[in-house]
């Protein structure tokens, strides 16, 4: 089945059309390049502010369950929870909107980021000089549809791993600052003997 069939998808804003030359009443988050974590996640940050020239339509203003999606390298794709609705989405982005009937968004989250659909994303974009993938590939792209129930089963598994993954993560970064500090303590203690050493003789 093609993802088209079970969700509207778009790309972002193009920024240019609708931006204010001057602080306007109209003030969106504006979701960037720089606040996408390669590891799927919005670096709150690093978030710009948009200020447009007309309020403007909820298309491109983010929504709980939305998939957005990088539409150049790494094709990074996160998901929109309660705390990040309402910001703008540029036109570096993709927008997956589904219809949460026949897919559920953490399921289509784990479809984007498997090794087979990253492959197929890579062979699109290999073709063009920016390495850029369209929209319109998104809603050709064929993806496995299974029960609801399935489809929730992998997510939580999904979930899972991240959580862990991102537990081991910060587990290394404080081992290894640890490990830093210790080494600059001995040779701090070995550089004080030296001296101590020296001025004795």
């Amino acid at each position: 089945m093609n993802l088209g069939t079970v969700a509207a998808i778009r790309s972002g804003l193009v920024l240019s059309r609708k931006l204010s030359r001057e602080i306007s009443s109209y003030r969106y988050p504006l979701l960037n390049l720089r606040a996408i974590h390669p590891d799927g996640y919005i670096l709150p940050d690093s978030l710009e502010v948009f200020y447009a020239t007309e309020l403007l339509r909820q298309e491109y203003l983010t929504q709980q369950g939305d998939i957005i999606i990088r539409l150049s390298i790494p094709y990074t794709a996160i998901l929109i929870d309660t705390d990040m609705t309402g910001m703008v989405v540029s036109s570096n982005f993709a927008i997956i909107r589904l219809n949460q009937k026949y897919m559920l968004p953490e399921y289509l989250l784990w479809l984007l980021n498997t090794p087979d659909i990253k492959r197929k994303i890579y062979e699109n974009s290999s073709s063009n000089m920016l390495s850029a993938v369209r929209p319109t590939f998104f809603a050709e792209l064929e993806v496995l549809l299974l029960p609801l129930a399935d489809q929730e089963k992998i997510a939580k598994l999904n979930l899972l791993a991240k959580q862990e993954i991102q537990l081991l993560k910060k587990l290394a970064d404080e081992k290894e600052r640890y490990y830093v500090a210790v080494i600059e303590h001995a040779q701090k203690n070995m550089r004080r003997k030296i001296h101590d050493d020296q001025k004795r003789y």
